[in-house]
């Protein structure tokens, strides 16, 4: 049975987690959604006005509401810049799994924080939540999420061939997955 909590804030050394709030509107435009390379790699829209992104904003914000949705805005600490988002986007509450979405800006890759991220994560949806799987996926060339995923422990579960179709070319969608019990042998 899972408990649902909400999005709650996270802290960790380098990171907070929490909830977005209009205030990072200007960072999310300046650092991450108005960049076509980030947001093609985990299959968004860009968005390049601040009339834009307050329409997700609406979007993320409005979901708070309920208990079982969980997007969290990625803080750099020491600069306190909205730098990235990460979330549970899938929650099967009948099946006891979520699914991991991620993306931080270009500026902030190769510093770690998307493992951070991931790992806090992890720990909030096995230990709060109480799910028995977390999967996550990514497109067959972006090798630095695939290092990511590896390093945080997942395993390899398969290809989606040809899942999305963009530009004129087919990509396929490689899976992993780690289940509560492989976690709690390794943290």
């Amino acid at each position: 049975m899972l408990t649902h909590y909400g999005t709650q804030t996270i802290e960790s050394e380098n990171l907070i987690l929490r909830k977005f709030s209009y205030d990072d509107n200007e960072n999310m435009l300046d650092y991450w959604v108005s960049d076509p390379k980030i947001q093609f790699l985990y299959s968004e829209p860009i968005y390049t006005t601040k009339d834009e992104v307050k329409i997700l904003l609406d979007k993320y914000i409005g979901s708070y509401t309920l208990d079982d949705k969980y997007r969290w805005a990625i803080i750099e600490k020491s600069t306190g810049i909205c730098i990235g988002q990460i979330a549970f986007f899938l929650v099967d509450s009948k099946n006891h799994f979520g699914e991991i979405e991620y993306c931080i800006g270009s500026k902030f890759h190769r510093k770690g924080y998307a493992s951070e991220a991931v790992r806090n994560i992890i720990n909030y949806g096995f230990s709060k939540i109480n799910f028995h799987k977390i999967q996550v996926c990514h497109k067959e060339k972006n090798i630095a999420s695939q290092g990511v995923i590896m390093k945080n422990g997942f395993r390899y579960e398969g290809t989606l061939r040809d899942y999305f179709y963009i530009d004129g070319a087919y990509v396929s969608r490689l899976y992993y997955s780690m289940l509560k019990s492989e976690w709690e042998a390794v943290k």
